[in-house]
């Protein structure tokens, strides 16, 4: 059966609900405009999957506690400036489906609130001491930074081999996802192998989570965001890898020439994606993807059964089942 949010949510349900109240609080400013702001961002929210993976996490490892609720609130404020600041970078005009802020307020107020949310999310730590906590996100982001310059570097040369790909999306993606599994199991224990054990689960998590986004640029599951995306962007990712690996030498060249002039044409776009989807790049990915989620699982697996790693587990499955 597919899980749902909703069920997988039942553990950590109080917890859940306790955190958007706090969350809010942690983003309260006396500047009227800023709260507005904040407020519009908060409204907004996902599915708020980095919380859910602090709490579990903690739950699997110990008790949580308000340093949990102060690790997840860390991460979420950390993670909503780098989103703010992203859209500004991209000139994004929308965030899940809603108007960015940087569109409805400019630039210059976007990237003094993504500012503010940066500087919140660090005194919220200083003035609790959570120096444990501030290391393992500071440390993400970090990680995220350089796996976007990383990625964008490598985009103008189009020189990505699977190694890089892996090094990219591990940074960009898998860090963030790791550091709200350590910091679940830091909030609530000490012991740094049981911190590491969950830090690496997370990544794990983190690098099946991006190649499945990756597959949706090839029109998997049909829906999700529009179709070649990436390609556009001259993002290489390891269904393209992987066919271009396998390529002669003149249809490399033939590709390569269409992802680095033409990315802006329809028909040159569709005809990368169909390359791709005949050399087997797809499977090839899939199969990846899979062997990292079972890793994930099997770290998991080491961990003495409870809701709350019955929870972790379909929470685990969601990511990878998703459609979108």
């Amino acid at each position: 059966m597919k899980p749902d949010l909703k069920q997988i949510q039942v553990p950590i349900e109080s917890e859940m609900a306790q955190f958007e109240h706090k969350f809010r609080d942690f983003m309260k400013s006396k500047v009227k405009l800023l709260d507005h702001i904040t407020n519009y961002i908060v409204k907004r929210k996902g599915k708020q999957m980095r919380p859910m993976f602090v709490f579990l996490t903690a739950g699997v490892c110990g008790t949580i506690n308000e340093s949990t609720h102060r690790g997840a609130a860390l991460i979420e404020l950390l993670h909503t400036a780098s989103l703010v600041h992203d859209d500004v970078v991209d000139d994004a005009n929308y965030r899940r489906g809603f108007f960015s802020v940087n569109a409805l307020w400019k630039n210059k107020i976007a990237v003094l609130v993504g500012d503010y949310l940066l500087s919140r999310g660090l005194l919220l730590s200083v003035e609790h001491g959570d120096f444990h906590l501030l290391r393992i996100v500071s440390n993400a982001v970090k990680e995220m930074s350089e796996g976007e310059l990383l990625q964008s570097y490598k985009a103008r040369k189009l020189d990505v081999d699977e190694e890089v790909y892996y090094e990219i999306i591990r940074q960009k993606t898998a860090s963030l996802i790791a550091s709200c599994c350590s910091v679940g199991a830091s909030s609530v224990a000490r012991e740094e192998a049981i911190i590491e054990k969950m830090r690496l689960f997370g990544e794990k998590v983190g690098m099946a989570f991006q190649i499945k986004d990756d597959l949706f640029d090839y029109g998997e599951d049909e829906i999700g965001k529009p179709v070649g995306i990436d390609i556009k962007e001259k993002k290489m990712t390891l269904p393209l890898i992987f066919a271009l690996r396998n390529a002669d030498w003149l249809t490399k060249r033939r590709i390569i020439h269409l992802i680095r002039n033409k990315s802006d044409d329809k028909k040159a776009v569709n005809e990368v994606i169909d390359f791709v989807k005949k050399s087997g790049g797809l499977d090839y990915a899939k199969s990846k993807m899979d062997a990292f989620y079972q890793e994930a699982l099997s770290i998991l697996d080491s961990f003495p059964d409870s809701e709350y790693k019955s929870a972790l587990t379909a929470l685990v499955s969601y990511t990878i089942e998703r459609k979108k």
